[in-house]
């Protein structure tokens, strides 16, 4: 059977057999969306991808009180799921000057809600571990080969390694609870019907994980597709931390500043791989933002020992998408 047939299989099997279907934008994973006539989205997730994290942290999620989409059908097997359509109002489609304290403002209390809810006991762990690894995965695998046109220096890689580790310490030590890992503006929709922290509908989050809750206001407040803000950003944290008075400020600031860090040099570096290995060099656009963005964490003191080790070994000059 040919994947057209498993979905029109699936389709027809829940009432929606005779239904218009359209695609939606597809992200920078191997899954795509098609909308379904009548309110359902259709996730084609062909194996190896596994739609049973999203199918989890759906069931989670939606037991906390946050607005996911309802399941209409699954089949893990295949890869396809069928789900609740929650429009088109995304986050990333209608923010603007006038709107933008109310939108963050709902997403910093949805998230602080989210966080303050016990985590699911079989997320897997998004640890300081895990996080250097993958920012050097992505700057030394492949952004330095396709600008220097050779493989790294294993000194750069345990320089950078070293610093990396000292930089994410305090993520290490600080709480652990539920991040998204992608909480950002096109992720989130606006839902004006509903009330409290349901007016934000939540999608992609399957890559979901236990780690430092900075992470996702990072993913949030210095969102590398687009502009935020940010004296928003500062007012944002500052609201998030007054619904998490048991956060000590500052050191939730050092691993905020730690965690923007790390972020923003390992997706600086994945739009590379993106282009590279799967073929979609439309995200090298948001490369100089995102570099921009790593920028200005560098400064931070708590990033220093990552600033010292890039000043020796990634020169500022091309800090940037490859030319070649």
């Amino acid at each position: 059977m040919s994947r057209d047939d498993e979905i029109a299989a699936l389709l027809d099997r829940h009432g929606f057999g005779a239904a218009t279907v359209v695609p939606l934008a597809q992200d920078a994973s191997f899954r795509r969306y098609l909308r379904v006539e009548g309110g359902a989205v259709l996730m084609d997730a062909p194996p190896p991808e596994d739609i049973s994290p999203f199918l989890r942290i759906a069931e989670h999620l939606a037991g906390i009180g946050v607005s996911v989409p309802r399941i209409v059908a699954a089949d893990p097997e295949t890869g396809l799921l069928l789900e609740e359509d929650l429009g088109d109002d995304l986050f990333s489609s209608i923010l603007t000057p006038d709107n933008a304290d109310m939108l963050f403002g709902a997403a910093i209390d949805t998230l602080a809600a989210i966080q303050r809810a016990a985590p699911p006991p079989d997320l897997p762990p998004w640890n300081a571990t895990l996080m250097s690894e993958t920012a050097l995965g992505t700057l030394f695998d492949w952004w330095w080969p396709a600008v220097f046109n050779t493989q790294a220096p294993p000194e750069a890689r345990g320089d950078v390694a070293t610093a990396l580790a000292s930089i994410l310490r305090p993520v290490g030590q600080g709480p652990q609870t539920f991040v998204h890992r992608d909480y950002f503006a096109g992720n989130l929709l606006w839902l004006p019907t509903r009330t409290g922290i349901r007016r934000v509908g939540i999608i992609d989050f399957q890559g979901a994980a236990l780690g430092h809750p900075a992470y996702d206001l990072v993913s949030l407040l210095q969102d590398a597709r687009r502009d935020v803000d940010p004296a928003l950003a500062e007012r944002m944290l500052a609201r998030y931390l007054n619904a998490r008075p048991e956060y000590d400020p500052a050191i939730f600031r050092a691993a905020y500043d730690a965690c923007a860090a790390q972020r923003h040099l390992r997706v600086a570096c994945q739009w590379v791989r993106l282009a590279r290995r799967d073929g979609k060099p439309q995200y090298l656009a948001y490369g100089p933002r995102t570099w921009a963005l790593l920028d200005r964490a560098l400064q931070q003191p708590a990033a220093a020992p990552l600033s010292a080790a890039l000043d020796r070994w990634v020169p500022r000059a091309l800090r940037g998408n490859p030319t070649q």
